[in-house]
C-alpha cells in the first residue's frame, strides 16, 4: 500500500522528489535537477573545448553523468558539492575505476570558499547561487580560459541582453565588461530529473584577460544607481535626495583625504548636472548606453571628484 503524504511532512521533505536510482532523493529546494540527456552532456562537454591536461572545476556534479565525461578527457575534475548524499553516489560510480585517482571532490558551499586554479569550468549550476557565482567566478584570479555554465533561460538572457533590449540590465553590463559571453544552446526542462518549471539555456564564458583598468567596487556603485530607474533619464535619477545625500558625503570623504577645501555655496546637484551636461549624458537613459558610455560617465564624475565606492 501507498504511504500518503501528511501535512505534518518538513518543507524539505516536501522539496525532495525520488531520483532514478534506489535511495536517491534530489533536493529541488537546493537546485537539484540532474541533466539526464546524453546528447546534452555530451554537447556541452564538446563544446567546452577540454584539452588532456585541462584542471576542471564543476559545481553541482549531482550523480556525476556530466562528471565522468570529463573524467575521460582531462587531467583533474574539481567537484563542488554540498549535497553528502549526492557524494557518495559521485563516488561509488567512479570507485574501482581509473577514472577515480583524477577526481577531487569538495564538500560545501562554493561560495563560502576559495575556488581552487582550474583552466575551465563546465556545470549544470543550481540556479539560485547564479548571479552570486558569476561575479565569484569572473572576479576569480589567475583567470581561467572559459567557463560554460547552464542557468536558467531568464538569467542567461539577461548576461547576454545587448543596449536597448528589455533584458538588459546591471548584470549584462558588469558581466560583459569583463568576459566575452555567448549563448550557445536552449535546453528544455524535459531533459533534468526532476523537471524544473524553468527552461534552460547554456552560455560560454571567456574573460578578458587583461581585465579592463577600472576599479569594479566603484563601477558597480555607478550601475547600482543608474539602473534602479534604467528608463529615466540620467539628470532625472541623479536628481534624486538619496542619490546626491550619497554623492555628497562620498565628495566630502574625497575632499578631506586631498586637503581640498570645499566652498560654502558649493551644491552638489548643481556639480552632478554640470558633469552629465558636460560628459553629453544628462538625457541619457541606461537602458540604451553600452560600456563605453559608463566608462566615459565614470571618469567624468571621477575627474571632478565624486565616486561611487
Amino acid at each position: 500500500m501507498p504511504k500518503v503524504k501528511t501535512k505534518l511532512q518538513s518543507r524539505q521533505q516536501r522539496r525532495e522528489t525520488k531520483g532514478s536510482g534506489p535511495g536517491i532523493r534530489f533536493n529541488t529546494g537546493l537546485g537539484q535537477h540532474i541533466l539526464k540527456n546524453p546528447l546534452i552532456v555530451n554537447s556541452i562537454v564538446e563544446k567546452a573545448a577540454l584539452r588532456p591536461t585541462d584542471v576542471v572545476l564543476e559545481v553541482g556534479p549531482g550523480t556525476g553523468n556530466m562528471t565522468v565525461k570529463m573524467l575521460e578527457k582531462v587531467k583533474k575534475v574539481i567537484a563542488c558539492e554540498l549535497d553528502v548524499k549526492l557524494v557518495g553516489e559521485l563516488q561509488k560510480r567512479i570507485q574501482g575505476t581509473p577514472l577515480a585517482s583524477k577526481l577531487e571532490i569538495k564538500i560545501g558551499d562554493v561560495l563560502k570558499s576559495d575556488l581552487p586554479f582550474f583552466d575551465a569550468c563546465v556545470a549544470n549550476l543550481p540556479y539560485q547561487i547564479s548571479s552570486p557565482f558569476i561575479f565569484k567566478l569572473l572576479l576569480h584570479r589567475p583567470f581561467f580560459r572559459c567557463a560554460v555554465l547552464m542557468f536558467q533561460k531568464e538569467f542567461a538572457d539577461r548576461l547576454i541582453a545587448r543596449p536597448g533590449s528589455p533584458q538588459y540590465c546591471r548584470l549584462s553590463v558588469n558581466t560583459q565588461l569583463l568576459a566575452r559571453v555567448d549563448h550557445l544552446m536552449k535546453v528544455g526542462r524535459n531533459n533534468f530529473k526532476p523537471p524544473p518549471k524553468v527552461e534552460s539555456s547554456v552560455v560560454r564564458i571567456e574573460p578578458k584577460n587583461p581585465p579592463p583598468p577600472i576599479n569594479f567596487q566603484e563601477w558597480d556603485g555607478l550601475l547600482r544607481i543608474v539602473f534602479v530607474r534604467k528608463n529615466k533619464t540620467l539628470s532625472a535619477v541623479f536628481n534624486s535626495n538619496a542619490v546626491k545625500r550619497l554623492l555628497e558625503q562620498n565628495y566630502q570623504i574625497h575632499c578631506s583625504q586631498n586637503n581640498l577645501e570645499i566652498p560654502k555655496d558649493f551644491s552638489i546637484g548643481n556639480l552632478i548636472q554640470c558633469i552629465l551636461h558636460d560628459t553629453g549624458y544628462s538625457e541619457k537613459r541606461a537602458r540604451v548606453m553600452d560600456i563605453d558610455d559608463f566608462i566615459r560617465l565614470l571618469h567624468g564624475f571621477n575627474e571632478q571628484g565624486i565616486h561611487f565606492s
